[in-house]
């Protein structure tokens, strides 16, 4: 998927409930899980952490 020009993807995990994500901003990769019961919902925590991820990266070149 794609958000903001920055790749990532959302896949479940073996335990329900929870999924793990991954996106790449320059050579930066960040990784993590969420725990929710809606596909949609962990998707767009994933986007708001991208969206997190580029404005901290922003205010530094600012």
């Amino acid at each position: 998927m794609n958000h903001r020009g920055v790749e990532f993807t959302v896949a479940k995990t073996a335990i329900p409930g929870i999924w793990q994500w991954q996106f790449r901003i320059g050579e930066q990769v960040k990784t993590g899980k969420t725990e929710i019961k809606i596909d949609l919902l962990a998707i767009r925590r994933v986007q708001l952490r991208i969206d997190r991820e580029l404005k901290a990266i922003g205010r530094k070149t600012a």
